[in-house]
């Protein structure tokens, strides 16, 4: 219970209180905590209360706080716990909070390093029937290894930003050269993000039983792709301009902790993995999944409804593979899921997908076809998962308008 008098399914109540930075008209950056319709503005809060350890959140950012590890983000959690539940410290947290409608959200954090994963096998399987219709759909390292790619970190841009449409070379099968210009098979990838706090040492892997100590959070996050780029660059290396150009994240990142409710069994992995991908139970090394209920909105329509339960590979074992190598771990690195699809139609994350490459027009309520992202279209990610009894956990919107190529 909290003296908030918040209602008991609100998405952003006391079982989440995730974390973001905020300001309020000309004012500087402040990292604050949701809480209801409100946001509490931590360094004044826990400055009045006399907490020493506000100097992590003094930056404007995450940044150090991320650095402090999972003591750190455990102690502070139990701190606003007790200030927003107990009547005492109202006065408190009453004077810092200020409204959302008040408030312009900012990146986070700094992003360190980014990668991508591709962890949904319906995501791949699909993916591969439409580029490689003659060969097997899945490659043959797909079940041993979560794929990734290293991608651009300083184009991480927060929830709200415009996307330009990119440019670059294309070649359509029907031309014998490339050629210039904008893209015009834009699409969106609906995605999770996993936000990295804590170091190691170069040569350190993280395993598997330790990549909760390295799990800070999650945001929504959606990785633009310009498929007639991408087709045209991918091989051999894979994907470059095609999707360096924006990758859209929720400007709220939701604790690990306030997840543990919506912790699942993976769908099954067959064959079974190398022993450093393993996991079971529900201690230490689990590789979980996350019963994460996602929602695409295109133009004001819902198209597609992905459920992250359905992903191939856990959270947990992409970091263990994405450090097996020695790889380090930065405060601030980023990595995504890769797109959230499902077995049916309607819960396919991709535009590519959608419309089969172009093939089957998604139909929008207000009647207009759509196959891959027009001019002026905005796109909306929203999530929703289980919190503790019978609670829900919002993560609000991950949101982008395209704008025309320059």
């Amino acid at each position: 219970m909290t003296w908030l008098d918040l209602p008991a399914d609100h998405p952003f109540g006391l079982h989440n209180l995730p974390y973001g930075v905020f300001s309020v008209g000309d004012g500087d950056r402040r990292v604050g905590v949701r809480i209801g319709d409100h946001v509490l503005d931590l360094v004044a809060c826990a400055e009045r209360g006399g907490m020493e350890s506000a100097a992590v959140w003094r930056g404007g950012s995450l940044d150090a706080f991320l650095a402090e590890g999972r003591p750190a983000w455990a102690a502070a959690r139990e701190w606003l716990t007790e200030h927003l539940s107990n009547d005492e410290y109202r006065d408190c947290v009453e004077a810092n909070l200020v409204p959302v409608a008040d408030v312009t959200m900012h990146l986070p954090f700094a992003v360190a390093d980014y990668v991508d994963f591709y962890a949904s096998e319906h995501h791949a399987t699909n993916v591969g029937r439409i580029f490689r219709p003659d060969s097997e759909p899945l490659t043959p390292n797909w079940k041993h290894l979560p794929i990734g790619y290293h991608g651009r970190s300083g184009t991480v841009v927060v929830s709200g930003t415009d996307v330009v449409r990119p440019t670059g070379q294309r070649k359509p099968p029907t031309e014998t050269t490339p050629t210039f210009g904008p893209s015009v098979r834009l699409d969106i990838e609906a995605e999770l993000g996993f936000v990295v706090g804590g170091a190691t040492t170069l040569g350190t892997p993280v395993d598997l039983a330790d990549a909760d100590e390295h799990l800070f959070g999650v945001v929504l996050l959606n990785d633009w792709s310009a498929r007639d780029l991408q087709a045209w660059e991918y091989v051999p290396l894979g994907p470059f301009l095609g999707k360096s150009f924006a990758t859209s994240i929720s400007p709220w990142v939701v604790t690990t902790d306030a997840l543990r409710a919506a912790r699942v069994p993976l769908p099954g992995q067959d064959p079974e993995p190398l022993p450093y991908l393993r996991g079971s139970g529900d201690g230490p090394g689990t590789a979980y999944g996350l019963d994460i209920h996602v929602e695409v909105d295109w133009n004001g329509t819902v198209v597609s409804r992905p459920e992250f339960r359905d992903m191939y590979w856990s959270p947990a074992q992409m970091l263990a593979h994405m450090t097996i190598n020695g790889a380090t771990v930065r405060p601030g690195d980023l990595f995504g899921s890769g797109t959230i699809s499902g077995a049916a139609t309607d819960t396919r994350g991709s535009f590519l997908e959608l419309s089969w490459s172009g093939q089957d027009p998604v139909i929008l309520a207000d009647g207009s076809e759509r196959t891959f992202l027009e001019d002026g279209d905005t796109v909306v990610l929203r999530a929703t998962a289980p919190g503790p009894d019978g609670s829900v956990i919002g993560f609000g919107e991950c949101t982008g308008t395209i704008r025309p190529a320059r």
